[in-house]
């Protein structure tokens, strides 16, 4: 008797939706797609997937559904289209959304009759293929494992933990690195261009600057686990250094709003530090210890 066929349903087509099908296709396994617009539908099926025309139909193809949707609330709106058609199946939520709503996301699931687990796909853009792409999953173990070979080939699995929110919790950390690193890139590329030079020839030193940032982040874990980085004199400095950035930007006509708000909590940390008459980090003012 041959091996039965590796297969899995995918629901939401965006970008990211669009790669996990041609990666399972390229892997060889059998992918039936649904999504609101026909024309993603068309797109995919052109590659080799298979045709859902009904929520419902995705779901009986197959016992696994991979979901990529925009958060957490279009999955009530989709799997909502066939509850009926739930029971027995694994929902794999591989969509974007904070941690407590991919705990209810869970519960709303599991009280439907199907298996759960969730994830954050941490890629490069949509190239889910990419060396540093990678995906953070969580829920309860013996669910992942059963199905973890099925969905090998969309990155390299990295399962966190029990906790269905999990997942989301590293994964938009992560975002929260990434996100301002976005910001003051262009910042900094603007700052460079505006004062009529080439980014191009800025670019490799930035590069080589981020090649300290793990140092930075191996040496302020370390801190942030006895309460923070603080010592008064460097938090002066930190406001005085922003200002620089901020003078050099606004010189130049480059908005520095993102400079100004980096600069507001180390003044905030100043402050705090004289009320209490000791060094407060920004690490203690985020978590809220103070103020």
């Amino acid at each position: 008797m041959s091996e039965k066929t590796a297969a899995v349903s995918v629901l939401g087509l965006g970008p990211m939706g669009q790669s996990m099908v041609k990666a399972f296709l390229e892997a060889g396994v059998e992918v039936t797609v649904w999504n609101r617009s026909t024309a993603k539908v068309d797109a995919m099926v052109a590659l080799g997937a298979k045709r859902a025309d009904t929520v419902a139909e995705a779901l009986d193809a197959n016992e696994v559904s991979v979901l990529s949707l925009t958060h957490y609330d279009a999955m009530y709106e989709v799997l909502g289209q066939a509850i009926d058609h739930l029971p027995g199946k694994v929902i794999a939520n591989l969509s974007s959304d904070s941690p407590e709503k991919a705990r209810a996301g869970a519960t709303w699931v599991r009280e439907r009759g199907a298996e759960f687990f969730s994830g954050g796909v941490m890629s490069a853009g949509d190239d889910i293929a990419h060396p540093a792409s990678y995906i953070f999953y969580s829920g309860p173990k013996a669910v992942f494992d059963a199905h973890a070979e099925l969905l090998r080939p969309l990155s390299p699995q990295e399962y966190l933990g029990a906790d269905d929110g999990l997942a989301q919790i590293f994964y938009q950390a992560l975002l929260t690195i990434f996100h301002p690193w976005l910001l003051a890139f262009d910042q900094a590329t603007a700052m460079i261009a505006k004062s009529g030079h080439d980014i191009a020839q800025f670019v490799p030193f930035a590069v080589r600057s981020s090649e300290a940032f793990p140092f930075f982040m191996e040496q302020f874990s370390v801190a942030n686990q006895n309460g923070g980085w603080a010592d008064v004199a460097s938090l002066k400095m930190m406001v005085a250094g922003a200002q620089h950035i901020i003078d050099a930007s606004e010189e130049v006509g480059v908005d520095a709003g993102f400079s100004h708000l980096s600069q507001s909590y180390w003044r905030k940390a100043v402050t705090a530090s004289d009320a209490a008459g000791e060094p407060v980090s920004t690490y203690a003012l985020m978590r809220g210890e103070a103020s």
